[in-house]
């Protein structure tokens, strides 16, 4: 190209005609440019490099198989606090919350409506009392004169009939007297458990009656969580609960572990309690009832609570990183990176979880197979890539957590 631009210039000087200097700078800036292209164009494609990626091998072990549920908890008693009698409420004798005792004096309701009843009765029996006194004596002094037949039958009968009515009647004044006195006992009302009073929705001055509901006493130590689990989960578990009905607590039964509303995992193990009498028709679940010390009151009816518990040991299971397992339409795979180093796409049957890490894979994969977990989004299938192993979990030791992780199932239903 340059020759043909100097051939041209010569060829125009020839003749008398000068080329402008621009042309030729331009021309040479034309000529750099196809020049660099051709260039490029001549060194070809650069290879990409092989994406590195983590990998780590699939492992197989025993593990606890563990059921979640979410439950609520309860009081282990629950007292609807009424008064037995109709009056006004005068005081009320305890803090709203606190803790409270068998027999402890809770409200105190206007009694001299009652004491003037008891007084009442007391001497209505009194005075029958007196009647029967003088009918008995009478008897006493006509049956000798009947048997000697000083007087007449009927009017023996009289008397003896007389002395009966006055009987029955001191029997009904002391009725009486036991009512009135139980009425003006019951303008105090007491506790009848150990527990924590509620919030009294009763206030000082109001007119209760016994539908009246002055407060709530729940006991909470041992305090109750009541979880649904499903028809199918009690059909497993149904011997177990047959023996624990029969026997009672035993060593190899379960413990119940509660997560709260906030994550936080509540500090006792709770156990199995009692299971309810029928199966729900409507949501096919059946009511279970457990039992969590509470010491410290710190829990109260009414909370959100997830129970788990290892409720079965998962014989030689298949693990792999949570973070390896992709989710596609409902469907899930692993990387699988061969000898070779080149990846396989591979559609595997997921179980369960187990821990917070770690995922049982049923079908799919081999023990000591190598999967990736991390730099999945730079590999296809058949791609060759540069493995890494990653690092070795904590052990126990410097961990805190137990050498075999729980598998957690998903709760009911799913």
């Amino acid at each position: 190209m340059t020759a043909i631009l100097f051939r041209k210039r010569f060829h125009l000087m020839r003749w008398g005609i000068r080329m402008p200097d621009r042309s030729v700078t331009a021309g040479f800036a034309i000529l750099l440019i196809f020049a660099a292209w051709g260039c490029k164009k001549a060194a070809g494609p650069v290879a990409a490099p092989v994406p590195e990626v983590v990998v780590v091998d699939v492992v197989q072990k025993d593990v606890p198989v563990y059921s979640e549920w979410v439950g609520t908890t309860e009081g282990f008693v629950n007292a609807e606090i009424h008064p037995k009698i109709s009056g006004y409420l005068l005081k009320q004798n305890y803090k709203d919350g606190e803790q409270v005792h068998s027999g402890q004096l809770l409200f105190q309701i206007d009694d001299r409506e009652y004491k003037a009843a008891y007084d009442q009765a007391i001497g209505d029996l009194g005075q029958k009392q007196a009647d029967y006194k003088k009918n008995k004596q009478d008897l006493d002094k006509f049956t000798p004169l009947y048997q000697q037949q000083v007087i007449s039958k009927q009017d023996f009968d009289h008397v003896t009939q007389s002395t009966r009515a006055s009987a029955a009647a001191v029997a009904s004044a002391q009725a009486a007297v036991e009512t009135a006195k139980l009425n003006l006992q019951w303008t105090q009302v007491n506790s009848p458990i150990d527990g924590i009073a509620g919030i009294a929705p009763t206030q000082v001055g109001n007119l209760v009656s016994p539908t009246s509901v002055l407060t709530m006493v729940s006991q909470v130590d041992p305090i109750k969580v009541e979880f649904p689990i499903s028809e199918r989960e009690y059909l497993h578990f149904a011997d177990r609960i047959s023996q624990h009905e029969k026997y009672g607590d035993r060593k190899s039964d379960p413990d119940l572990e509660m997560i709260l509303a906030d994550g936080s995992t509540y500090k006792y193990r709770g156990r199995f309690y009692v299971a309810n009498r029928q199966v729900n028709v409507q949501t096919g679940t059946i009511k279970i009832q457990g039992l969590f010390p509470n010491p410290d009151a710190l829990l109260r009816p009414g909370l959100y609570a997830k129970i788990r518990s290892a409720t079965d040991v998962r014989k030689g299971a298949l693990l792999v990183p949570q973070a390896a397992v992709l989710e596609t339409q409902g469907q899930y795979q692993v990387a699988v990176v061969g000898a070779d180093n080149k990846v396989t796409l591979r559609t595997v049957k997921t179980g369960k979880k187990v821990g917070d890490d770690l995922r049982i894979v049923d079908e799919g994969v081999s023990p000591g197979e190598r999967v990736i977990t991390e730099g999945l989004q730079k590999v296809s299938d058949g791609s060759e890539v540069k493995p890494r192993q990653a690092p070795p979990e904590p052990s126990p030791a410097t961990s805190g957590s137990s050498s075999q992780a729980p598998a957690n199932a998903e709760t009911p239903g799913n």
